[in-house]
């Protein structure tokens, strides 16, 4: 019997405000065995890459833009290596795919390494007191915006993820309209809503968004 010990490597492409902290950081990160940073295109974003690291004094309008560009030519995670940042400017942040921030003074090599590979990896890292404010304003959010509209923060409603919490049990669609009050033909409108919206492929993949977002 053989044992694959082959070592995925992540694919990066690396930003920076000035070509030092380019190379620094791009040089380190060719220097891991499970990181290789992709060769600047002559376009700014091109792929395919797995993670994208930013590295950027504060986010400022123009970082912003650059980020919202990123994640419309792109969509992959992005580890973010500010400078400062405003508390207020995170959830904007995470918005542009910003999955990990990495206060500039606290990145070390090895850190960033870690946050490439975990973001590569579907995790994210944020330091205990931009978690806290993160939380906080999706609380507010929901509270605020989403609940009395009827929506959650995973974009489903009430109805769709009490179909979603019933097909996760096992029902079929008949038993769903009986338990929800529904005709079948209503939880059929349901499924496909969701499914057609959220970009699902089909009920299996509706139910792990729904298990993943946390409503079910």
């Amino acid at each position: 019997m053989t044992t694959d010990t082959t070592v995925r490597v992540v694919k990066a492409i690396v930003r920076a405000p000035d070509p030092l902290t380019y190379t620094a950081v791009s040089n380190h990160l060719n220097s891991t065995a499970t990181v290789e940073v992709a060769a600047r295109p002559p376009r700014p974003y091109q792929g395919p890459v797995d993670v994208a690291v930013f590295v950027a004094e504060r986010l400022t309008v123009e970082v912003m833009s650059a980020l919202r560009r990123l994640k419309e030519a792109l969509g992959v995670p992005v580890v973010l290596i500010p400078s400062e940042i405003d508390r207020a400017d995170l959830f904007t942040a995470v918005e542009c795919n910003v999955v990990a921030v990495l206060p500039r003074a606290a990145a070390t090599h090895a850190r960033i390494e870690e946050a490439v590979l975990t973001a590569a990896a579907g995790g994210g890292v944020l330091p205990s007191r931009l978690l806290g404010e993160l939380l906080r304003q999706i609380e507010r959010m929901q509270r605020e915006i989403l609940s009395p509209s009827g929506l959650h923060a995973s974009g489903l409603t009430p109805r769709e993820i009490g179909v979603l919490r019933l097909m996760s049990e096992g029902l079929d669609t008949a038993e769903i309209a009986e338990q929800m009050c529904l005709s079948e033909r209503a939880v059929k409108r349901v499924v496909f809503g969701v499914t057609r919206r959220l970009n699902l492929r089909n009920r299996p993949h509706a139910v792990a968004y729904a298990l993943r977002s946390g409503v079910i």
